[in-house]
């Protein structure tokens, strides 16, 4: 009996005598390390062209190293000035100090360049003073009373305020200024002025006009969407080639053909013209109207696919057993139908507001200067001012407004029903 109880509390062996459990628990742990190993070459393509781009622009939008990194002394300094007055003489003689070294590094244009976006005139005032370094002083004579000397404002307090508040190497100033806000010399945010607010505006336009092209692909696309899923599968398939022909071409080629179309001499007013309909060219190239019709022809496809998608996936018999148990064709479609179509749409929807808000080309060609939305301002200042903090707050405003509807669309239609398929 002694044998027996010892031989059924021993462990479970392998063949090789390792116990069984050690075994399964390794051969668990190597399948584990298979299957990250076969997810690592996405998981590192996803980490190297999106997350680490996107952490990039979020840190490019609050990035604040010209100051700090071109008068390192003066900002050191300034972190303890109760910011009454003027700085003190060693204050100045640290400024002194970091400007005779910008100047031989020449270092002074990127921080002339950032602390004019403070203060206009900033700009002239450091070159000035820079060109004077080093300084030369009289026995006895005072750095601050030379500063001054130089030129007056050295004897503002605003100017040494504007240093002070980019004496760090990160700022809200990009991202104030993308909200219309400046921040006081208490450093809390307040609204600018009504002449000096503009992105609020181009914010508001950029969603008003992605409303109104989701409002209408939708209004066409969910026709056309029943349509195909209705037909003959021959038929269908035929015309959705038609469907997918705008993927084939170029968004910029497709824009030239809608300038040539809608153009005051264009193919569109000259065949209207033609047939007495009007007595003189509509406005229909360079103004909203353009910009909506191209955008909605460009983007149409985007709900048509997955609205498509849905509708196929529902069996035609819900809708004859609820005709023929009484109900009237609309109110069968109505109640049957169209609740099962929702998710399709509603991702279809998502994805066209999406991609409207971050639209450039066509408003840029086909739009004027109050159809221009916020990417063509990253591109602004991308590209002609140089300014790669504002054009990165810009996108990270985007990004924030693009994560919302994302979270908003998971809430109201649920995560689970945004599969097209």
């Amino acid at each position: 009996m002694m044998s027996e109880s010892l031989v059924m509390d021993a462990p479970l062996t392998a063949a090789d005598g390792v116990p069984l459990a050690v075994k399964l628990k390794r051969q668990a742990r190597l399948k584990q390390l298979k299957a990250l190993g076969l997810i690592a070459p996405l998981a590192l393509f996803l980490l190297l062209t999106f997350l680490l781009p996107i952490g990039l622009l979020l840190k490019r939008s609050v990035d604040n190293p010209e100051v700090v990194s071109v008068l390192p002394q003066t900002s050191r300094l300034l972190v303890d000035w109760d910011q009454r007055g003027l700085p003190s003489e060693a204050v100045f003689n640290a400024l002194a100090a970091d400007l005779t070294r910008a100047r031989e590094e020449k270092t002074v244009p990127e921080l002339a360049k950032r602390l004019n976006m403070e203060i206009s005139g900033f700009r002239s005032l450091i070159q000035r003073t820079a060109r004077k370094m080093p300084l030369e002083l009289a026995p006895g004579a005072s750095v601050r009373d030379r500063f001054i000397e130089i030129d007056e404002r050295w004897g503002d307090p605003d100017h040494w305020h504007a240093i002070a508040r980019n004496a760090k190497s990160w700022t809200p100033y990009y991202v104030y200024s993308a909200l219309d806000l400046r921040e006081t010399k208490s450093g809390t945010p307040e609204l600018a002025p009504e002449e000096e607010r503009a992105f609020l505006k181009i914010f508001g336009r950029t969603l008003w006009m992605s409303l109104w092209v989701t409002i209408w692909c939708i209004a066409l696309g969910y026709p056309i969407a029943y349509w195909l899923a209705t037909l003959p599968k021959r038929q269908s398939n035929l015309l959705m080639i038609l469907v997918l022909l705008p993927f084939w071409t170029s968004v910029l080629v497709r824009v030239a053909a809608w300038i040539v179309l809608l153009q005051s001499e264009g193919l569109i007013n000259r065949a209207l013209m033609g047939l007495g309909v009007i007595d003189s060219p509509l406005p229909l190239a360079f103004n909203r109207m353009g910009v909506y019709i191209a955008m909605v022809h460009i983007l149409l496809p985007f709900i048509i696919l997955p609205t498509y998608s849905v509708m196929k996936s529902i069996p035609a018999t819900y809708m004859r057993a609820a005709i023929s148990l009484g109900d009237h064709p609309f109110a069968a479609f109505w109640k049957i139908y169209f609740p099962q179509t929702v998710a399709g749409v509603a991702a279809g929807a998502l994805l066209v507001f999406i991609m409207c808000i971050g639209y450039y080309i066509t408003p840029a060609l086909l739009g004027g200067p109050e159809e221009q939305m916020v990417s063509y301002f990253v591109a602004f200042y991308t590209n002609v001012t140089i300014n790669w903090g504002m054009a990165a707050a810009l996108g990270s405003l985007l990004l924030v407004a693009t994560m919302t509807l994302y979270a908003v669309y998971s809430k109201l239609v649920g995560a689970n029903r945004l599969s097209l398929g």
